[in-house]
């Protein structure tokens, strides 16, 4: 009696599946290490909205944290097959777009500015083009940079709280930059645009707390030098 079926192909089938499941739990493990470091480095930085003496030193901290994190991608990227990042960055999406946000908020508090995408990258020890092998996202970068947002509108809102006024219209002044470059982005994303539609919330609440702070004539005035311009010479 012929068989129909080739029972040796079941066989190639199943060995296929057993290193697709090798090579996913492998990264599962990774990506667990990686989660862990980055809690941490939140851990570190929640203390920036009690006490502002400590924004320093909190984020010298959760560099150390984020900046281990390097060698972990490293392992993942000898893990991912080569060709095949899409395939498997469903694995790492979330906790990257964390990590780019914690790394934006260490760079705000210090100097003040929005971190690039190469920065961000490079911290992490990742490439910036597709064709370089495993690298930043694009949409995993715009992500991130998005939660900053809901971020310093806690920020801005726990500074009055300390007795820092001046901080929150620095804040708004920031996100109100980031909000007006987000809009000059096509998003196709759904969920980046989720997210997008999210900021304009953050703006308004940040600006309810500049508000509240200039009713209360909390903040300095402006110096009187902008206030009025300078008269011109009579010319004779």
């Amino acid at each position: 009696m012929s068989h129909f079926v080739n029972m040796e192909v079941f066989s190639n089938y199943q060995k296929y599946i057993d290193n697709e499941q090798e090579i996913r739990e492998n990264i599962r493990i990774v990506v667990r290490e990686i989660e862990h470091l980055a809690k941490d480095a939140t851990i570190q930085l929640q203390i920036i909205h009690s006490d502002l003496s400590k924004v320093s030193s909190a984020c010298g901290l959760a560099r150390q944290q984020i900046e281990a994190c390097a060698e972990k991608y490293q392992k993942l990227a000898a893990l991912v097959p080569g060709g095949q990042y899409y395939r498997y960055s469903d694995h790492w999406t979330y906790i990257t777009q964390r990590l780019i946000f914690l790394i934006a908020l260490v760079i705000y508090l210090e100097a003040g500015f929005l971190v690039t995408r190469e920065t961000a990258a490079e911290m992490l020890g990742l490439k910036t083009k597709h064709s370089d092998g495993f690298h930043l996202d694009i949409e995993d970068y715009l992500l991130g940079i998005l939660l900053l947002a809901s971020e310093l509108s806690r920020f801005a809102t726990n500074s009055v709280t300390m007795g820092d006024y001046e901080r929150p219209l620095n804040i708004s002044h920031f996100i109100g930059d980031l909000n007006t470059g987000f809009r000059l982005l096509n998003m196709k994303n759904d969920g980046l645009r989720k997210r997008f539609d999210a900021l304009k919330y953050d703006v308004k609440k940040i600006e309810e707390v500049v508000y509240d702070v200039s009713i209360r004539g909390l903040s300095n005035p402006p110096p009187a030098e902008s206030k009025e311009q300078p008269k011109a010479e009579p010319v004779e």
